[in-house]
């Protein structure tokens, strides 16, 4: 299994108990979606492995308690405290009308209701106090605020986002 046909479901934080029992932070609104796994990918030297799950419950709302086949002891889960765990796409919830997941969205074009077409959405920058679309327009890189009231509609069919943007946001980048 590859990175790519994956998504982050979050990471070892700690060990519940002695007898291999790890607790994994979610990284999820809905935690009770991943409470009955049958296994879980473990980045481990960055490579995926698949780890089977013998018992799991959450613990505190976002933690996953989960005992895997094969970790047993300390030891074994000292190994595997502070890994990314991954689930295959597929895993995913459906979203549908205006949300969208951010690796979903790379690629469709955005259309400004005043302006026309921005350009192509080549990626999603998340490290700023609002998360941001990056816009390509021409060589140019646009940054549009990923605001709800910015975003009239998510068309998949036709890989289009439809967005309000204030007069001169996208004036400013070009």
């Amino acid at each position: 299994m590859k990175k790519e046909d994956c998504f982050y479901l979050g990471k070892i934080v700690r060990k519940y108990s002695f007898k291999g029992e790890l607790l994994i932070k979610l990284d999820t609104d809905q935690p009770n979606l991943y409470e009955n796994l049958d296994a879980l990918f473990i980045n481990v030297r960055n490579s995926l492995i698949p780890f089977f799950i013998e018992s799991s419950q959450l613990h505190k709302s976002d933690l996953l308690r989960v005992q895997f086949e094969d970790v047993n002891t300390e030891a074994d889960a000292d190994a595997l405290l502070k890994s990314e765990v991954y689930l295959p796409m597929e895993f995913l919830p459906k979203l549908e009308g205006n949300k969208f997941y951010f690796h979903e969205i790379i690629g469709f074009t955005m259309q400004d209701k005043n302006f026309g077409e921005v350009g192509k959405i080549i990626g999603v920058n998340d490290t700023t106090a609002q998360a941001l679309f990056e816009v390509e327009n021409n060589g140019k890189e646009i940054l549009i605020p990923m605001n709800d009231e910015f975003i009239i509609k998510v068309d998949r069919k036709n890989k289009t986002i439809f967005v309000e943007t204030p007069e001169g946001l996208i004036d400013l980048y070009l």
